[in-house]
């Protein structure tokens, strides 16, 4: 049901963690995956791990127009057409309400909004009819976090941007959803909770699953959602957190 062979799929984010783990979940139903990240060294390593049979990398700041304009042309030029796209860059970093800064609202929300946009606006014109759009979001939209509010903020974002696009592009049947983790074990969650004694297992124990998730438990849906499994779905939200949004 999640067959991908012969599909072309772009993932951002794609060198550690939830993005890494679905471009490998990606290859392995079959299809051809464009990896983009920051690290030249993280993106030949994560292209040698997919196999270069299966991906290859641009290296790119999705925050920069003249590097997701290359993106672009790089698909282009390699004559494949656009099937899939995983929109999953973001960061996060703690800061409650009195000590928000503009540079702090600036780099969430350049990068978690700005970058989905735009990443998505550059390739949109080689999407062809019946491509699937991802947006990573989070239960972030819908749980309160204390020093979590932009991140929060910009992933409700998201999610209303999922339901724009697929109002927007139902006519050339491109479907647009949004995979919504919770706790994840990435690299990124480590270096956020790095030095705090113990909060991220505190606030593990909320789960009701009782453990974070692994990035292939959340890239298992992006697979599904790139498939034809998910059809009929369409501005849809999945929450992959446990149970956290829902308890």
């Amino acid at each position: 049901m999640t067959d991908l062979t012969g599909k072309t799929a772009l993932v951002t984010g794609a060198t550690s963690g939830i993005g890494l783990a679905a471009a490998r979940a990606l290859a392995r139903e079959g299809a051809y995956v464009f990896i983009v990240g920051r690290r030249q060294d993280a993106l030949e390593k994560a292209v040698a791990d997919i196999g270069a049979h299966q991906a290859s990398f641009v290296r790119a700041d999705v925050t920069e127009q003249t590097d997701l304009d290359r993106v672009s042309s790089t698909i282009e030029a390699s004559g494949r057409s656009l099937d899939i796209v995983f929109a999953n860059a973001g960061i996060n970093e703690f800061a409650t309400l009195g000590d928000l800064t503009w540079a702090h609202q600036r780099r969430i929300f350049d990068t978690n909004v700005g970058g989905i946009v735009f990443a998505v606006q550059a390739v949109l014109p080689l999407l062809g009819e019946g491509a699937s759009i991802i947006l990573c979001g989070s239960n972030g939209d819908v749980k309160a976090a204390p020093g979590a509010s932009l991140y929060a903020a910009s992933k409700a974002a998201i999610r209303s941007l999922a339901r724009s696009w697929a109002a927007e592009l139902v006519d050339r049947r491109i479907r647009v959803n949004v995979v919504a983790p919770g706790l994840t074990e990435t690299p990124g969650l480590a270096d956020l909770f790095a030095g705090s004694d113990g909060a991220l297992d505190e606030l593990t124990a909320t789960v009701p699953l009782g453990r974070r998730a692994r990035p292939e438990e959340i890239a298992g849906v992006v697979a599904f959602l790139a498939s034809d499994a998910s059809s009929y779905m369409n501005g849809s939200e999945i929450y992959v957190d446990g149970g956290v949004s829902q308890f």
